[in-house]
C-alpha cells in the first residue's frame, strides 16, 4: 500500500513524503491555473475541474478562488455550485451529490493532525470521508470536518460548524452545528409570492 492509498484508507502516517507532495503540487498547479481563468471562459474552466476531479456530473458551476489539497478525492454531482472561496482539503474522500449549494468561504475538512506539538511537527496525520448528499444548501462560513455526512435536502445554517452527521430534511446551524428542526410543507414558498 502506497502513502496516498494509507492516506485514503484513514490510517495515520507521515504525510510528508515525495509521492504526497507530487500530488499536492499537481493539485496547486491545477487550482492556480482554475483560479486565473475569467468567469467567461467556461469551458476551459470545466475542462480543469474535469481534470482535478475524479468525477464530475453535469453543468457544474465554481466560482473563483477555488482551492483544495489533491482534487482527485473530489467527487460531485450534476448541477453542483461552490460558490467564491470554497477549500477542500481532500486527504479523505469528499462525496458531493446532485444540486448541492455550497455558500462562500465554506471549508470541507478530511484531515486530522497528531495533537502532540513533536508528532504534529513530523506530519503525523490521519483522514475520514466527507459525504454531502442530493439537494443540500451549506450556507457561508461553514466548517465541515472529517467523517460527517449531510442528509439530503438538509440546510445548514451561515457560520456553523459541522462536527458529526447532520439527518435529512432538517435544518441545522451552531457550533457546534445541530438540528434546529425538520423542514415541512410550512416552509415551500407560495406561488403567489414569487415573481
Amino acid at each position: 500500500m502506497n502513502d496516498l492509498e494509507k492516506m485514503r484508507a484513514g490510517r495515520w502516517l507521515h504525510a510528508v513524503t515525495p509521492e504526497i507532495g507530487a500530488a499536492l503540487l499537481r493539485a496547486e498547479e491545477l487550482c492556480f491555473r482554475l483560479n486565473q481563468l475569467p468567469p467567461s471562459r467556461r469551458e476551459e474552466r470545466e475542462a480543469i475541474i474535469r481534470q482535478l476531479f475524479a468525477r464530475v456530473g453535469e453543468a457544474p458551476c465554481l466560482h473563483s478562488p477555488f482551492h483544495c489539497d489533491f482534487g482527485t478525492q473530489i467527487s460531485v454531482g450534476d448541477h453542483f455550485v461552490g460558490n467564491f472561496h470554497l477549500t477542500i482539503l481532500d486527504e479523505a474522500p469528499v462525496t458531493i451529490g446532485n444540486h448541492v449549494y455550497i455558500g462562500p468561504n465554506v471549508g470541507i475538512y478530511t484531515v486530522h493532525h497528531a495533537l502532540l506539538a513533536d508528532q504534529r511537527n513530523e506530519g503525523i496525520m490521519q483522514s475520514l470521508p466527507v459525504e454531502i448528499h442530493d439537494n443540500v444548501w451549506i450556507g457561508g462560513n461553514v466548517v465541515i470536518l472529517r467523517g460527517v455526512t449531510i442528509g439530503e435536502g438538509a440546510v445548514i445554517g451561515a457560520g456553523s460548524v459541522v462536527t458529526h452527521d447532520i439527518p435529512p430534511r432538517v435544518i441545522a446551524a451552531g457550533n457546534p452545528c445541530r438540528v434546529l428542526r425538520p423542514l415541512t410543507e410550512a416552509d415551500r414558498i407560495a406561488a403567489s409570492e414569487i415573481d
